[in-house]
């Protein structure tokens, strides 16, 4: 498959115009004072189905032939793609399958189901979802969507560094650094993609959670490294054995470097985000939040974007880490 090209990104912008929200650019004078710098928040928690995946959703089914289309979709997810497929799908009138871990959050599952989706679960440690979607999608003559693995999905994820330029040039900010979580690639690689012609000078950084930096040392090795076997992190959207194919050729090439948070980190952006902008955050989400907030990143005297990339958090965690960091 060929990898995007900014074209792809503008052409993925205008399909999305009437389809995805424009999500803001928040910013708190009191945590600017605190951290000495400009902190600005691109909030994808606040897109349809609580997370960027939506445009890379739509913007993959939009292109599929419509002669095709009716066959139906399949998809892999621990959530947050499942239910952007799952709504895009809806949006164009067509079945999809959703394989999903067992133990994704209670509130990932209820909310692909109720977009229409069949959920098909499977043990994440046992067994391997790439090959169950595949033979689903074999049995179903189903079209198979890649989570980042895939070039519309990678322009459809651009759109989000697209938008966040514009909405820099619109308050006159130079942006210095762009953190960007990291699971598979295929966000931080659409924004590189984005960035690279709309501010070139913007330094990129992916961050993950501790135990699967595997984006962050596979730049350092020039080479895709996986994590082991055994991690674990609360930050289910991001977990992943090895940045992506077609994300890491992209990446490699446009990403600067990357940073590592633990789940301690994460918990404490979470509740932070909702303090200073009422904006809650699935652990995922607020990784890049919880790198600056942490230290693990200093933005004093710079503008500093940070994605919070979803926001379909387990009622109950979220209790319980509003309690525990507030």
């Amino acid at each position: 498959m060929k990898p995007p090209q900014f074209k792809d990104i503008f052409e993925a912008d205008r399909l999305l115009r009437t389809h995805a929200r424009r999500t803001p650019l928040l910013e708190s004078v009191l945590l600017n004072e605190k951290l000495d710098g400009r902190l600005l928040i691109k909030a994808e928690a606040l897109q349809h189905t609580g997370s960027f995946k939506f445009r890379g959703a739509y913007t993959k089914i939009s292109r599929i032939d419509p002669h095709i289309r009716p066959r139906g979709v399949v998809a892999y997810s621990s959530g947050n793609h499942a239910q952007g497929v799952a709504a895009a799908a809806r949006l164009h009138g067509i079945p999809s399958v959703i394989v999903m871990p067992s133990d994704a959050p209670r509130i990932k599952i209820e909310n692909t189901r109720a977009y229409g989706a069949e959920v098909v679960l499977y043990d994440r440690y046992s067994e391997s979802r790439e090959r169950l979607a595949e033979n689903l999608a074999e049995q179903r003559n189903a079209i198979l969507i890649r989570p980042y693995d895939d070039t519309d999905i990678i322009a459809g994820q651009g759109t989000v560094g697209l938008e966040l330029a514009t909405q820099a040039r619109e308050l006159a900010v130079s942006v210095d650094t762009l953190l960007c979580p990291c699971g598979g690639g295929g966000l931080i690689a659409g924004c590189a993609l984005a960035l690279q012609t709309e501010s070139p000078s913007t330094e990129i950084l992916a961050v993950e959670p501790e135990g699967f930096d595997d984006t962050a040392r596979s730049l350092v090795a020039g080479k895709r490294l996986s994590n082991a076997e055994d991690a674990e992190s609360f930050c289910d959207a991001l977990v992943v054995p090895q940045p992506g194919e077609l994300t890491f050729a992209i990446n490699s090439r446009l990403v600067q470097g990357g940073l590592a948070v633990s789940d301690l980190q994460t918990a404490a952006a979470m509740a932070q985000a909702f303090h200073h902008f009422k904006l809650v955050v699935e652990p995922g989400g607020a990784v890049a939040l919880a790198a600056v907030l942490s230290g693990k990143f200093a933005i004093q005297g710079k503008t500093v974007v940070v994605v919070c990339s979803g926001g379909n958090v387990d009622p109950t965690l979220y209790r319980q880490v509003l309690k525990k960091h507030s």
